[in-house]
């Protein structure tokens, strides 16, 4: 029960595959990339592939900027700095990298940085995750934010050709700390918590 659950709230790879074949032609001013913390002081496989990703779709010409969304939830680091040293690291022009650092859930992430985005003069705004997160924003994204935002999930097939150019580079992480960090699960209730990835507390005034 709980695999055929999963499964339901993702995206097929055949699904991605034909989302991605979707998406190109016009590019996309910005794409849009949830945060991810850190482990242990570096970056985890799901980081790692969130931001090669990223990369995959500028150097395709999919995409003509990113924007890394995320606080700092868990750890005292502010994971879209840590994304986007991470991302001009491996190759990804400065110029073309954004931050919004204010989400602390999913829904923020992309809600936060629609309004950022259209504040910077950007239309046309994609999604670009993994399938699972894909897929359980979808009603959000046409509810609360724009039909017009387009999704773009991850297909693993084309990360693993990927691969063998992949590098690790070391980044100075420490420079995105905060003073006086206090994680989110210590800051707020289970339920509270669980409202905020609802998207039941969006901030409305950001990036007014």
């Amino acid at each position: 029960i709980t695999l055929s659950f999963l499964s339901s709230c993702s995206y097929s790879q055949k699904k991605s595959v034909r989302m991605l074949e979707k998406s190109q032609g016009l590019p996309y001013d910005v794409i849009v990339v949830p945060g991810v913390p850190l482990e242990n002081g570096k970056w985890s496989r799901i980081m790692k592939a969130r931001v090669y990703w990223s990369k995959f779709l500028i150097d395709r010409g999919i995409a003509n900027h990113v924007m890394y969304s995320g606080s700092a939830v868990y750890t005292p680091y502010v994971e879209a700095e840590v994304m986007a040293m991470y991302a001009e690291a491996i190759g990804i022009p400065k110029d073309k990298i954004y931050v919004e650092a204010k989400a602390e859930h999913s829904t923020e992430n992309i809600y936060y940085s629609h309004k950022y985005a259209r504040k910077l003069g950007f239309e046309r705004i994609a999604l670009a995750t993994d399938p699972f997160q894909s897929r359980m924003l979808k009603r959000f994204i046409k509810n609360k934010v724009s039909g017009k935002v387009g999704v773009i999930p991850i297909v693993f097939d084309t990360l693993k050709t990927m691969e063998p150019l992949m590098i690790d580079p070391v980044i100075d992480y420490q420079s995105t700390s905060v003073n006086d960090f206090t994680a989110l699960t210590d800051r707020k209730s289970f339920l509270e918590r669980m409202r905020g990835t609802m998207g039941k507390t969006l901030n409305e005034d950001y990036y007014e």
